[in-house]
């Protein structure tokens, strides 16, 4: 219809909502959203079904986590038809079903009744392809007006009637879309979809297009082919070109430019002679593009794709790796794995990528799936079967008190388990009485397991055995990453979360202490289903001294910042760690004006007494002031020991003031050293500066070394540039193929053989820790050996092609287990200590 199509009578088209531009020059329909819609709501009907949302959300970045402003505040953006018909239909639990496929139907397992090429709801719309087409009608002066709009940048409106290609309330107007959207999509095909791609099967095939096409009813294009025929670039090792397929939906160069952050793509000519182009318009494999694969699982047609025999040999290494570890497990490949609805969001080229990254495993009864301490790197969906679930602590009741140490005068808490004998299992976290002996057991329902230790990178919190004969899919944390794109996956996640290890964590709250263990189970119930799940970047304030007190927090991950403006200064008073609770103080009116006037009487009641800010990435949970309020209310036995829990508060921060005015603690949370495990640390008073650990350190590693005599200085003493084994490594999230990981059994960081050398580990490091080098390149032949790849040059002489791979320090874990920079040095310069000991250290 857009395309030359006769115009129905019936249908009146606005220029403004299809033309309008945004400052790239794309097509689009430009509006800005305001904070006060956030709280607005608005009802439209889509397909004869009403629908309430919001007139707009916060912006998301991919993972769905909000983006805030340097406020703290959300961003927000208008709430389009696509996301209203998302919340209809696609989010819309199906009809239950039996056995294994029962088992994955949850969430968004519907098709959505708006088709796409160029949106994906990680990224961000620019309505180019048209085909997410819907008919809008509106009610203006003149009486309804309808209108063909693209979904994907259209905002909705209070009284909308929509209607899209499959609707059924209004058949005439889903035949006039699918009249437009079919115009289209025969277009494309014409120009960008050979005779071998139109023939694919599009049950199983990649291409976006063809499954339309298919969805449509559409069998061939009436239309002729252009003549004008694009280039191959065969350049690359891993993504193969084919701009005859290329539709140039933007997709691509949206994964690369604005979730990669590596700028390589961008658009070159004009007209039939547009293409995508790498850097000024180079082959791909002599570009700047680090093969990190966003682009070609973006790409909904067979424009980019992955070279065969990289996933070849992708899949050789995997099974390689089980066969060295004697596993039993088996590898599922892509297309097996694509009809589980848990991993309808996941693209067909990123499980092709990752060659079949996820291994299926069967356990018999007493065999133990994960154990609790290890550092895994890897989830598990039930498929089948049953499991226990028990940790190894005394049984007892769960506690946060004060931690030992620097910890705790710092202000840090640790979750203990108050021992009543027995083995402690879920049940005594999960709000089971001590008397309840009844098991905890997880099965298919339960969907996923293990997903808190891949996603927070913590060690495992209990072991998992089998009851009965199980079977597992076991997924690395990349495909995990890819699941939480999609909105519904995420919800499942976010669900279970909510069910298990949301109600541990609320009971072991502070405030929640005084109450019986029935009673405290209730309460933490209570709050479950009514907490926020919210994300705040480094150095984003939480909120800030002065502010009105409206919200109470646990920190889930991550680390928290508190400081006080006194006497003009700003001192760091504390910083809490993960399981911490802060913001009772402000929310807590009437203990203020009993308390709070003999440590702060200028700050009148309901505001913050200090300035709370993330140090790293946190995750809170997020108590609303009323809900909080009502607790407190609800339970006397909360409010008899709120007296003494606000004076220690406040004696707390006073004691704190004068401690920080004689150590350096600003520069201790700055330096991210209070998140080192593993520190290289030089007595300056000590060291001769002979550079022995160096040496010692690149003679280890075949010449390549793995620190660097100069970093962070902390009083007298140098914090070398080598790996800290952080507690919540920022250079294992988004690995492309899970290269990089901890090893199970302890605090290193590993990085396999199989980097791509992306360099994205080495730009996630904050510290400057992890560094690039040339290793020569090395695939598999025929007949299954490694063999090194050469490079003919013009002189004839061969010459060993040089791939880039991440290195960092793994404490001589692969040689012997002893540092070799600490034993080689001469003068008992060089030390290995965690974060919290240096600051003991220099304390004394």
């Amino acid at each position: 219809m857009l395309l030359g199509s006769p115009v129905p009578t019936e249908v009146q088209i606005d220029d403004e909502a299809l033309f309008a531009r945004d400052f790239n020059g794309n097509l689009l329909r430009m509006e800005e959203a305001t904070a006060s819609e956030l709280d607005q709501t608005v009802t439209l009907t889509i397909d004869g079904i009403e629908v309430t949302v919001q007139l707009a959300v916060p912006t998301t970045d991919s993972q769905g986590k909000v983006i805030r402003d340097a406020q703290g505040q959300p961003i927000p953006r208008p709430t389009t038809i696509y996301d209203a018909t998302t919340k209809a239909f696609a989010n819309r639990p199906g009809p239950e079903r039996s056995g294994q496929d029962r088992t994955h139907h949850q969430g968004s397992h519907n098709e959505h009744p708006i088709p796409t090429l160029c949106h994906k709801e990680h990224l961000p719309p620019i309505g180019v392809c048209r085909v997410c087409m819907v008919e809008a009608t509106e009610m203006s002066r003149r009486g309804p007006r309808s209108k063909l709009v693209p979904s994907c940048i259209q905002r909705v409106t209070d009284g909308m009637i929509v209607n899209t290609v499959a609707s059924q309330a209004d058949p005439a107007a889903a035949a006039r879309v699918r009249q437009a959207t079919s115009t289209i999509v025969e277009l494309l095909m014409a120009d960008h979809a050979p005779a071998d791609v139109r023939d694919s099967n599009p049950k199983t095939s990649s291409n976006e297009l063809v499954a339309i096409a298919d969805r449509l009813g559409i069998v061939g294009s009436r239309f002729a082919p252009a003549t004008i025929k694009r280039t191959q670039d065969l350049s690359s090792k891993t993504i193969q070109v084919n701009r005859d397929e290329c539709i140039m939906c933007g997709r691509c160069r949206r994964g690369c430019n604005d979730l990669k952050r590596n700028d390589v793509i961008g658009i070159a000519g004009k007209g039939y002679d547009s293409h995508i182009a790498f850097d000024l318009d180079d082959p791909m494999g002599k570009s700047s593009c680090v093969s990190c694969g966003e682009c070609a699982i973006s790409c909904p047609t067979g424009a980019l794709e992955f070279q065969p025999s990289f996933i070849e040999t992708q899949i050789k290494r995997l099974e390689d790796e089980l066969k060295e570890n004697n596993s039993d497990g088996t590898i599922v490949t892509a297309e097996e794995l694509s009809r589980y609805s848990l991993f309808a969001g996941i693209p067909k080229k990123f499980l092709q990528f990752n060659g079949a990254a996820v291994v299926r495993r069967t356990l018999q009864p007493g065999q133990t799936l994960c154990t609790e301490g290890e550092y895994g790197s890897t989830a598990f969906v039930i498929l089948s079967g049953e499991f226990e679930v028990f940790i190894s602590s005394q049984r007892g009741a769960v506690r946060n008190r004060v931690a030992d140490g620097i910890w705790g005068l710092l202000g840090g808490i640790k979750t203990v388990i108050e021992a009543v004998g027995g083995k402690a299992r879920l049940s005594d976290f999960a709000g089971a009485s001590l008397d309840d002996q009844q098991r905890i057991l997880v099965d298919a329902d339960d969907v996923i397991i293990g997903e808190m230790t891949c996603l927070n990178r913590y060690p495992r919190s209990a072991t998992v055995v089998a009851t009965k004969p199980s079977e597992v899919l076991e997924i690395k944390r990349n495909i995990l990453y890819m699941l939480q794109r999609n909105s519904a996956s995420r919800e499942i996640l976010d669900q279970k979360y909510r069910s298990r290890s949301l109600s541990n964590r609320l009971q072991s709250l502070p405030i929640l202490e005084p109450l019986e263990e029935n009673v405290r189970r209730k309460a933490a119930e209570a709050l479950r289903d009514r907490v926020d799940l919210i994300s705040v970047e480094p150095g984003q304030t939480i909120f800030e001294q002065g502010d009105p007190a409206d919200h109470y927090y646990i920190i889930r991950l991550g680390f928290v910042k508190v400081s006080q403006t006194f006497q003009g200064t700003e001192r760091v008073l504390n910083y809490l760690a993960p399981g911490s609770a802060f913001g009772e103080i402000g929310l807590l009116d009437d203990f203020r004006r009993i308390y709070a006037a003999e440590f702060e009487p200028d700050t009148p009641p309901g505001t913050r007494t200090a300035t709370c800010s993330a140090l790293d990435h946190v995750e809170l949970i997020r108590i609303q002031g009323k809900h909080f309020r009502k607790l407190v209310q609800r339970f006397p036995e909360i409010r008899k020991s709120m007296g003494d829990r606000m004076r220690e508060l406040l004696q707390r921060d006073e004691d704190a003031k004068e401690q920080m005015q004689q150590v350096e603690t600003e520069d201790f949370l700055e330096q991210g050293l209070y998140l080192a495990q593993s520190l290289l640390v030089l007595d300056l008073e000590r060291c001769t500066r002979c550079d022995e650990c160096t040496k010692a350190c690149a003679d280890t590693h075949d010449g390549v070394t793995r620190l660097v005599r100069d970093g962070l200085r902390f009083d007298k003493y140098l914090v070398a540039s080598s790996c800290r084994s952080c507690m919540d490594p920022y250079c294992l999230v988004g690995c492309p193929v899970d290269a990089i990981h901890r090893n199970g059994e302890s605090l290193e960081i590993e990085i396999e053989d199989y980097c791509i050398g992306c360099g994205l580990c080495a730009n996630n490091c904050p510290y400057g820790n992890i560094n690039m080098h040339g290793f020569p390149k090395q695939e598999v032949d025929e007949k299954g050996r490694l063999r090194t790849v050469y490079q003919i040059r013009s002189s004839g002489k061969r010459k060993p092609v040089v791939q880039q791979r991440a290195t960092t320090c793994d404490l001589c874990r692969s040689i012997d287990g002893k540092p070799s920079c600490v034993y080689a040095c001469p003068h008992n310069a060089a030390f290995r200590m965690s974060g919290p000991e240096l600051h003991q250290l220099t304390m004394k």
